[in-house]
C-alpha cells in the first residue's frame, strides 16, 4: 500500500514537472490563481488579561500556552500575522491609551519560533482600543486577492469610544475587501458578547464564548483552516415559512435565516431519484440562554418523515447543530428520474430568561447538498442517519459475542491460577 502511494505521488509529480515544461504559460497562470490566504490574529493585552480564571491561570498565560499550540499547526500556505491591543501603553490617557496597538509579527510565510519570542514577550498593560486595531489589521491585510481573515481575541469590550468597533467592521465590509472577522470572547459580559457578536456579524464571520485554554487553541486552528480551505461561500438569505404547504423553494446551496426561541420554520426542495440529501443546520446562541436546549433538523414527504437529525446540550455553548441523509434509489424502468417534494423542518427548544431579548430570532445556518445516491441499496447510507437499526442490531450482536468471549477467557485465567 506504501509503495502504491509513493508511486502515485511520483506519477503525479512528474506529471506537473511535464505539464508545466510544456505548457509553462499554464503553469504561470496556475500559480497567479492560488494566492495564499492572510490571516491575522488580534490579541488583546490589555490590563484585564491578569485575571485568573482560565484553568486556573491567567487569561494571558492561557492565551500563550494556546498560541504555541495554533502557531505549530499553522499550514504552510498561510500568510500569518499578529497584532496587539493595549500591550504597550500603561498610563491613564485615553488619548495616548487608544492608539496602543502595533503589529507583533508581519504578516507573510511564519517563523514559527520568531512568532512564539515575540509572543512570550507580552505582558498585561494598557487600554482596550478594538475599533483602532481593527482598522490597523485591515490595512495589514490589504493588497492581493488572497483570502482574508481577522481573528479577533479579547476578554472585554472595547473602551475607545466614540470610535465604534462595530461600525469599524461594517466599513471593512463594505470596502469590498471580502474581509472575514471572527470574535472569541475570554470573559462572560453581556455587553462584550453584543459587541463581538455585532463585530462578527457585520463580516459574516463567527463570534465564540471560550472558558478554556485548549477551547481558544481548538477554535483559532479551526479558523485558521477555513481561511486555508477554498473561499467560504456566502449564505443566501431565506425566510422560513410555518408549513411546508408555504415554505420557500431552494436548492443545493448555503443559506441564512433568523428563528424565534421555540420556533418551527420549513424550508422546500426537490430530490430526485437517484439523488442523496444530506442536510445540515447550525443554531447560533448569540445571547443568553436557559440550560437543556437542543435543535431538530427533520426531512419530510407529504405526510411521511423521512429521517430525522437532532442533538441537545446543557450549559453554555454557542451553536448547536444536526444533520441528516436519506437517498432515494434509482428507478431502472424509469425513463425519466420522478421527483420528490422533500420538506426540512428546522426547531429548537431554546429559551432564556426574561431580562433577555427574544428579537430578532437566533441566527440559523442551513446546508443542502445533493449527490448521486449509492449504487448498493444496502449501503447503510442510503437509508439515511435516523435509521440505524441494522447498525443497531451488529453493535448489539458484537457486544453480546465480545462478553461471552471475555467471560470464557476469565474462566480460563481463574481455572489456571487456581491450579498453580
Amino acid at each position: 500500500m506504501i509503495f502504491r502511494k509513493r508511486l502515485a505521488a511520483g506519477l503525479c509529480a512528474l506529471s506537473a514537472t511535464l505539464a508545466a515544461g510544456l505548457f509553462p504559460a499554464a503553469a504561470i497562470a496556475d500559480e497567479t490563481q492560488t494566492e495564499s490566504p492572510k490571516v491575522e490574529l488580534v490579541l488583546d493585552v490589555s490590563g484585564s488579561m491578569r485575571t485568573a480564571d482560565i484553568d486556573g491561570q491567567s487569561r494571558m498565560s492561557a492565551a500563550k500556552q494556546a498560541f504555541n499550540e495554533v502557531l505549530d499547526a499553522v499550514p504552510d500556505d498561510v500568510r500569518l500575522g499578529i497584532r496587539t491591543l493595549g500591550a504597550n501603553y500603561p498610563g491613564k490617557s485615553k488619548t495616548e491609551g487608544c492608539k496602543d496597538t502595533e503589529q507583533l509579527y508581519p504578516v507573510g510565510q511564519l517563523d514559527r519560533t520568531e512568532a512564539k519570542t515575540a509572543v512570550a514577550t507580552l505582558a498585561p498593560t494598557g487600554w482596550t482600543p478594538i475599533g483602532p486595531a481593527l482598522q490597523a489589521a485591515g490595512k495589514d491585510l490589504a493588497g492581493g486577492d488572497a483570502t482574508r481573515r481577522i481573528v479577533l481575541i479579547t476578554d472585554g469590550e472595547d473602551t475607545c469610544a466614540p470610535l465604534d468597533p462595530c461600525a469599524v467592521a461594517r466599513e471593512l465590509a463594505a470596502s469590498g475587501t471580502s474581509l472575514v472577522i471572527d470574535t472569541l470572547g475570554l470573559a462572560s459580559s453581556d455587553k462584550m458578547r453584543e459587541q463581538l457578536t455585532c463585530i462578527a456579524e457585520a463580516t459574516g464571520g463567527t463570534y465564540t464564548s471560550v472558558s478554556h485554554k485548549d477551547q481558544l487553541a481548538d477554535r483559532t486552528k479551526q479558523l485558521i483552516d477555513r481561511a486555508a480551505d477554498a473561499p467560504a461561500v456566502t449564505p443566501t438569505a431565506v425566510d422560513g415559512s410555518a408549513s411546508c404547504s408555504t415554505a420557500p423553494l431552494i436548492g443545493a446551496g448555503v443559506y441564512s435565516d433568523r428563528e424565534k426561541f421555540a420556533e418551527h420554520r420549513w424550508y422546500r426542495l426537490n430530490v430526485a431519484d437517484g439523488q442523496e440529501l444530506r442536510a445540515s443546520v447550525s443554531v447560533g446562541a448569540d445571547r443568553a440562554v436557559n440550560n437543556d436546549y437542543g435543535v431538530l433538523l427533520r426531512a419530510v414527504t407529504g405526510d411521511r418523515e423521512l429521517v430525522r437529525g437532532s442533538d441537545a446540550d446543557s450549559g453554555r455553548t454557542d451553536v448547536i447543530s444536526a444533520g441528516l441523509r436519506y437517498a432515494f434509489a434509482e428507478q431502472d424502468d424509469a425513463d425519466t428520474p420522478a421527483s420528490h417534494i422533500v420538506c426540512l423542518e428546522v426547531s429548537n427548544s431554546f429559551s432564556a430568561p426574561a431580562s433577555v431579548k427574544t428579537t430578532p430570532g437566533l441566527p440559523v445556518e442551513l446546508t443542502v447538498g445533493l449527490v448521486s445516491a449509492p449504487d448498493d441499496a444496502s449501503d447503510v447510507a442510503s437509508f439515511g442517519l435516523g435509521r440505524g437499526w441494522i447498525l443497531l442490531a451488529v453493535l448489539t450482536v458484537t457486544g453480546l459475542l465480545a462478553g461471552l468471549l471475555w467471560g470464557w477467557l476469565s474462566r480460563i485465567r481463574v481455572a489456571v491460577w487456581r491450579t498453580n
